[in-house]
């Protein structure tokens, strides 16, 4: 029973005034008494009352004081009027303005249970939370202020604690897909259990969009009225394009006009007002640029805030709940080393066994320059080409350079072959058709760069799939040729019946499949009927090239053999 505070100033009272009652009614209170044995029972008995309901009033006394304080402290730690009406308030989540989850300090969890309210009783259970204070990952580093922001939002140059890694994956759990890391056919190939960690198959076909749906909804209320504007036809702005229409914030996206057709339905389809204009990328930058000042939008880029790279990183925590015991992680590196910085951070906290690896292009070194002078390299010489993309980015940050040089334990670079073959291997033995960022770290295995992994369980990133139709053609016959899977040789034949119809049955015999053939007659520098005869071929593997080879020279020793 819980008496309020007018109940127990009754309840004072009534002890009183009992208190009174048994020392009046003691024989030394009567007049005119005689006296009593001091020895008898009975004379103790009425100053023993008295004393007893002095000692239950002071023992009631202090109850009460313990209740009113108790109820002081309640007061003090319900909120105010203003903080319930900040709390009521959030940021827009489909349109909708959501309620702000209350933030909890980990040393305080242990003083909080669960409570359920039945027909008026209490059941609690006990909690027990046995974790430790979150600590700044590995060796602190100095937050960096960079002098030129590369976005007009401000930037957040603080380094990033695995907390806030993991309130990323909780706030953005919902809007992107945990993507499966399975497996590998190509395990048995390359001598090691390889993971592949399916980041194509994200709604864009990019891992960009954790990051950018932690950043787009880590903004202000406000700000998300005005909207959001980048300029660039990157994974980034896919990205930017379609999370921010699915939260119903204005985006726009300015791209150049050299920019593919492709890219600018797809961009539109996902819900951003496209704007065509200037010829290169920097006019598309100076033109958003200029907008978002007149209009209040946020000029949105692609930078190494601990916003962003917290997004970024939660694809760490997904790896290491996914596939036990991992030896080696490996991450697309160049310039654009976020996704690497971000979940190294998060690999490095709860495993500091697990080898971060990076791999990047051999004809663009950026990240690798970049590590040995301490700083972003100035002049970077970059590709526009589309097949590189991201891969040939610029260095974007200093704390994301930092994070790297702390945690990731090895960058290697590799040759454009052998990223058109890592590419043609995933769509053979995977059916999965990526880019070369995507493709990128399966390239280092096959260029034998990381000969130390052998016989280790490995993952590997396949972050990006957003490969257009014509150079998807380009590459995979440009792979089949490095591969010494498609072949081409020339030789001479003479010009009778029949030369042509036998060189076709060696080619039937060695089950060999003719892509083309054509036969040259004016230019010959031979014998009068003399024609050459060129085909192109295609072929199982290396082996069975030099199958054929060696038996079309047994044929024709004056066999030219077109090398690659």
């Amino acid at each position: 029973m819980i008496l309020s505070g007018k109940g127990w100033r009754i309840l004072l009272c009534d002890l009183e005034l009992d208190c009174s009652l048994q020392v009046m009614d003691s024989p030394r209170a009567v007049p005119g008494a005689g006296a009593t044995d001091i020895t008898s029972p009975g004379s103790l008995l009425p100053p023993y009352g008295a004393i007893v309901g002095v000692v239950l009033h002071l023992f009631v006394y202090f109850v009460a004081l313990l209740y009113r304080s108790d109820r002081k402290v309640k007061k003090q730690d319900a909120p105010t009027p203003c903080e319930r009406r900040c709390c009521k308030e959030g940021p827009i989540r489909n349109g909708h303005v959501g309620q702000r989850p209350p933030s909890i300090n980990p040393e305080r969890l242990k003083d909080f249970g669960e409570e359920d309210y039945l027909n008026g009783d209490v059941k609690t259970w006990e909690m027990k939370i046995v974790s430790r204070n979150e600590e700044l990952l590995r060796d602190a580093l100095d937050p960096v202020t960079q002098p030129n922001s590369r976005s007009s939002q401000p930037t957040s140059n603080k380094l990033i604690r695995f907390e806030d890694i993991s309130a990323a994956a909780f706030k953005i759990q919902s809007g992107v897909q945990k993507t499966p890391c399975m497996y590998s056919r190509l395990s048995k190939q390359y001598g090691m259990d390889i993971y592949l960690k399916k980041e194509f198959l994200q709604y864009t076909g990019s891992v960009k969009e954790r990051g950018v749906l932690y950043l787009l909804t880590s903004l202000q209320q406000e700000q998300q009225k005005k909207g959001v504007i980048v300029a660039s036809d990157s994974n980034f702005s896919m990205a930017v394009a379609y999370h921010a229409s699915e939260l119903h914030i204005p985006v726009f996206v300015i791209m150049s006009t050299s920019t593919s057709p492709a890219r600018v339905k797809m961009c539109r389809e996902y819900g951003a007002l496209v704007i065509s204009y200037g010829t290169t990328a920097k006019d598309s930058q100076i033109h958003a640029r200029r907008l978002a000042q007149e209009n209040g939008y946020l000029y949105l880029e692609e930078e190494d805030s601990a916003i962003y790279l917290s997004g970024l990183g939660t694809m760490g925590l997904e790896i290491y709940e996914q596939v036990p015991k991992l030896d080696a992680v490996i991450f697309p590196a160049g310039g654009h080393c976020g996704l690497l910085a971000g979940s190294a951070a998060a690999l490095k906290h709860l495993n500091p066994h697990i080898a971060v690896i990076g791999v990047e292009s051999e004809s663009f070194p950026v990240l690798q320059q970049s590590l040995k002078i301490g700083h972003p390299i100035e002049d970077q010489a970059c590709s526009n080409h589309q097949f590189y993309r991201d891969v040939s980015g610029p260095c974007f940050g200093t704390n994301s350079l930092q994070l790297t040089g702390k945690l990731v334990d090895k960058v290697v670079t590799v040759r454009e072959e052998d990223i058109l073959i890592s590419m043609l291997r995933l769509l053979e033995f995977e059916r999965a058709t990526v880019d070369a960022e995507g493709a990128i770290g399966l390239a280092a295995l096959i260029a034998g760069k990381l000969p130390e992994l052998k016989s280790k369980r490995v993952a590997i990133t396949v972050c990006s799939g957003n490969l257009e139709l014509p150079l998807m053609r380009q590459c995979i016959d440009r792979a089949l040729t490095l591969d010494n899977r498609v072949c081409k040789f020339s030789l001479l034949l003479s010009d009778c019946p029949g030369a042509i119809s036998k060189l076709l049955e060696i080619l039937t015999r060695e089950e060999v499949r003719v892509l083309d053939i054509k036969q040259e007659h004016m230019f010959v520098i031979s014998d009068l009927f003399t024609i050459k005869v060129t085909c192109i071929i295609e072929t199982r593997d290396k082996i069975h090239t030099a199958q054929l080879r060696n038996a079309l020279l047994e044929r024709y020793p004056t066999m030219m053999w077109m090398e690659r």
